[in-house]
């Protein structure tokens, strides 16, 4: 299980001197102790499934990337820098990504189910597609081919 190769890298690379990775590693298994909170706080087990790690990993990853991103446009480099390496950390433990044809094919198949032909069907082609990739590609990303396309149509 995935928390379990999470807690097992933190004592691998304190064992190897690799403080910097250990500190991310603990964050995550954090964010994670707080989720399994979250879920006794509703009455539920708190065990959770990779599905819902991955999702806690995604929600951190994009925290580090949305930070760099300020940043840099505050001339901050060097924070930035720190954000991306513990990006690249957690990177490590997430799914591999979709392609860009991926998303586009997910997309296009999502549009053809759904039946959109207009942005107002927007939320529609979303929810199917997020159904598809979840964990494996940036909902950011996902909404910007979603949208380019769903105009495409609009001009035809």
């Amino acid at each position: 299980m995935l928390k379990e190769q999470i807690n097992s890298d933190i004592k691998e690379f304190l064992k190897a001197g690799k403080s910097f990775e250990a500190g991310v590693l603990r964050l995550m298994s954090a964010a994670l102790g707080n989720k399994e909170i979250e879920k006794r706080g509703k009455g539920e087990d708190s065990v959770l499934t990779d599905e819902e790690i991955v999702e806690v990993l995604m929600k951190e990853a994009k925290k580090r990337k949305e930070a760099a991103e300020v940043y840099k446009t505050g001339n901050r480099e060097d924070l930035a820098e720190k954000e991306l390496k513990e990006l690249e950390v957690i990177k490590k433990y997430l799914p591999e990504q979709a392609s860009a044809e991926e998303i586009e094919k997910a997309v296009d198949k999502a549009i053809a189910a759904t039946g959109a032909v207009d942005v107002k069907t927007f939320g529609k082609v979303m929810a199917e597609v997020m159904k598809e990739l979840k964990g494996k590609a940036d909902a950011g990303t996902i909404k910007e081919i979603i949208k380019k396309k769903l105009e495409m149509r609009n001009e035809k």
